[in-house]
């Protein structure tokens, strides 16, 4: 009798490709991407990859810098790598000169403010010759105070708002996925086996890259100032099902409405802009 796991007998390819942790196998995906001519510069990822040794290791021999975050009992090498102390203790003991603020890009109720913390020069691995420079970056939330650690590394010295810029970005990464989960079901299949799950996966993804396409596009279009929010994934996606998918009985109410949902978007969003800067003015 196969007393294999039924997620495992019933997946075809599980003895073909063996077992592989998430580090193992973004760092495969990383490598065919390098090795396909994609420009990247940067990697960006949470904890489960920035714990992880050789994870980061590899993307130093890929000379990609990283900013990666990290648990906050991560245990951070100083002194050359002799002393180990983890990511916490090494933020209670910083003086208050140390924060600076930096706005970590644009998010849906404006700019994202936090205060950092840069530690350059430190975080040395095992291989000191590898002729980049290691860093630590503590970032501190302005309201809750909440802290999120980075391992940083990059093989040519940058500065504090680059990497600031970097762990940003983060976010619409998120973004993205909330989108594809929310819009194109990216979550929803009811599937045991690989091949069904990389149809569905890959038919999910095709469908999200149109509305992506259609958003970009249409943003390209659209004049300036007309009191509307840029075209996005989600709104093209209503569109497509109220003029495609759906019978049309009105096609000028349908597209009065996405407009007034655009107009009333970019009111809020000015709104939360106008109140995030106040409170930084405050300050």
């Amino acid at each position: 009798m196969d007393r294999r796991p039924a997620a495992v007998r019933s997946c075809r390819r599980a003895d073909e490709i063996g077992f592989a942790t998430k580090p193992e196998l973004a760092v495969d995906m990383i490598t065919a991407a390098i090795d396909a001519g994609v420009p990247a510069a940067w990697a960006t990822a949470d904890e489960a990859y920035g714990n992880s040794a050789v994870f980061r290791a590899r993307l130093r021999e890929h000379r990609l810098g990283y900013v990666l975050a990290v648990s906050c009992d991560h245990l951070i090498p100083l002194d050359g790598g002799k002393t180990r102390v983890r990511a916490d203790r090494v933020a209670a003991e910083l003086p208050a000169s140390a924060w600076q603020r930096h706005c970590a890009g644009a998010g849906s109720k404006g700019p994202r403010f936090y205060d950092w913390a840069w530690l350059d020069d430190v975080c040395t691995d095992a291989d000191p010759d590898d002729a980049g420079h290691h860093s630590l970056l503590i970032r501190r939330n302005t309201t809750t105070g909440e802290l999120a650690f980075y391992r940083c590394w990059t093989p040519k010295p940058t500065t504090l708002a680059q990497l600031v810029r970097v762990a940003g970005i983060r976010w619409t990464i998120e973004e993205a996925f909330q989108a594809a989960k929310g819009q194109v079901g990216l979550d929803q299949h009811q599937v045991r086996r690989w091949d069904s799950w990389h149809r569905f996966t890959t038919l999910a993804l095709a469908a999200l890259a149109v509305l992506a396409i259609c958003a970009a596009d249409a943003a390209e279009d659209d004049p300036a100032n007309t009191g509307l929010i840029k075209l996005t994934v989600n709104e093209a996606r209503r569109l497509i099902n109220a003029c495609i998918i759906r019978p049309i009985s009105d096609l000028a109410h349908r597209l009065h409405w996405s407009q007034w949902r655009r107009r009333h978007q970019a009111q809020a969003r000015r709104s939360h802009y106008t109140r995030r800067l106040n409170l930084e003015l405050q300050h």
